[in-house]
């Protein structure tokens, strides 16, 4: 006897309330609203492993300086399209502090999250040189990234990175790059969904490789010192977070507050560009823009403001205070994001205890460490299936299917799953694993 919370009539009807075409191809915003349609019909709450919310309230730092410059009256006047000084100047010690990179203020540009900055990023690179006009992905990758690219108008290649580690991600990158059309490369460390974190020796090889062929590295930093295998986060001290910027300058780092600071609601976030970058002179751009063609300068008064006009400036002084606070050893967001380690550590081992696999498993060198994201697959079962079929016992995650992923299996998120759900999501999983014996 079938032991589902919600019968496949259910979650039909669910489906076809929200007009979700096929379910198991559905986005993060699709499965959220069947999830949400499920709960309100029945009371029954979901174990919610499909959006990476942030589980932990906002920094306080940061929400008492926003209430400050709200006082002070910035509310009264448009902020600057690079960014107020403050901020700028926050972000270059920041880098310097955690990432022992030098980066001048005036190349720290803020956006709407990081949504907005890669958004930005993707225009400007595309546009910078004819013939230079496709973004490369190395996936499994963030999907509204692709969906940018879609409204854009501007192709794309992707591939799995899960058989190219090592050595063979040089070939692989290569096969594409010496077509001459990549103007940008990709990628989230550590990775949204997989939780891989790409080793040095595979940043020197994107580095190298990005010199070459003249490509930029848009590099997703969403998870900052999240590699919880080592001990990173203490200011102006080693080790420091691996970063393709040691390699090339041929960068832009994009980091949120989001995820460190649990900032997620006031879409914050920083394209921190390479000075040398910043400083080149593209006549496409020029041209095109009828500017200096600075790519810098085309990036932030051209582009970026074209899309956020600006971003609060509130949030900017809320922002910059907790990045001068990590700096001063006040605010230890290692410490408090490292939950998320043990979150999944717990849920991996429900899953696992229960005929499920972790699907995204090693880095070149080492095991995959516990954090944000994992990835979990089950025999016999697709991703979409899988997903599909999880909802039907009350968990809700994605498949790796719209991650440019390969491999079958779904992603799940330890953010907003307390130790209080921990019991309910055994009793779950537990039923699914007897519904679905392995023979």
């Amino acid at each position: 006897m079938s032991e589902e919370i919600f019968s496949k009539e259910l979650v039909a009807e669910a489906t076809k309330k929200m007009e979700v075409a096929n379910l198991q191809e559905a986005t993060i915003g699709e499965v959220l609203l069947v999830a949400s349609y499920l709960e309100g019909k029945t009371g029954i709450k979901f174990i919610r492993m499909d959006q990476g919310s942030p589980g932990l309230p906002a920094n306080k730092i940061g929400v008492e300086a926003e209430k400050r410059a709200l006082d002070a009256g910035v509310g009264s006047t448009y902020p600057a399209a690079a960014g107020v000084a403050e901020l700028k100047k926050a972000a270059s010690k920041f880098v310097k502090a955690f990432l022992n990179l030098d980066i001048t203020p005036r190349a720290c540009i803020p956006g709407t999250g990081s949504v907005a900055s890669s958004f930005s990023s993707f225009i400007a690179t595309t546009q910078r040189e004819e013939g230079k006009d496709k973004i490369l992905f190395i996936d499994p990758g963030f999907p509204i990234q692709k969906s940018q690219l879609k409204i854009l108008g501007i192709e794309y290649e992707q591939f799995d990175i899960y058989r190219y580690r090592g050595e063979k991600l040089r070939e692989k990158l290569e096969s594409y790059l010496e077509n001459g059309d990549i103007a940008a490369i990709s990628y989230s460390n550590p990775n949204n969904p997989a939780w891989i974190c790409l080793e040095e020796s595979e940043l020197e090889t994107i580095g190298k490789l990005a010199d070459k062929y003249d490509t930029i590295i848009i590099e997703d930093l969403a998870y900052f010192c999240m590699d919880f295998r080592k001990r990173l986060g203490r200011p102006y001290t080693p080790p420091y977070p691996a970063t393709v910027a040691r390699y090339t300058d041929n960068y832009i780092l994009m980091l949120s507050a989001s995820k460190i600071f649990s900032y997620a609601g006031q879409r914050i976030a920083l394209a921190c560009i390479s000075d040398k970058l910043f400083d080149r002179h593209f006549p496409a751009l020029a041209k095109r823009y009828n500017d200096t063609g600075v790519f810098g300068q085309t990036f932030t008064a051209s582009i970026s403001y074209m899309i956020t006009s600006g971003c609060t400036a509130s949030t900017q002084y809320g922002y910059a205070e907790m990045l001068d606070k990590a700096v001063e050893g006040k605010i230890d967001f290692v410490s408090d994001t490292s939950i998320y380690a043990r979150r999944a550590e717990a849920m991996k081992k429900i899953f696992t205890d229960n005929g499920f696999y972790i699907v995204y498993d090693r880095d070149v060198t080492d095991k995959v460490g516990d954090g944000f994201f994992f990835t979990v697959g089950y025999p016999g079962f697709t991703g979409g299936e899988l997903m599909e079929e999880l909802i039907h016992y009350g968990i809700s995650s994605i498949s790796l299917s719209t991650t440019g992923s390969e491999q079958n299996g779904v992603r799940g998120c330890s953010s907003r799953i307390g130790e209080e759900l921990f019991p309910v999501l055994r009793e779950r999983v537990e039923k699914f694993h007897k519904n679905h014996p392995i023979l």
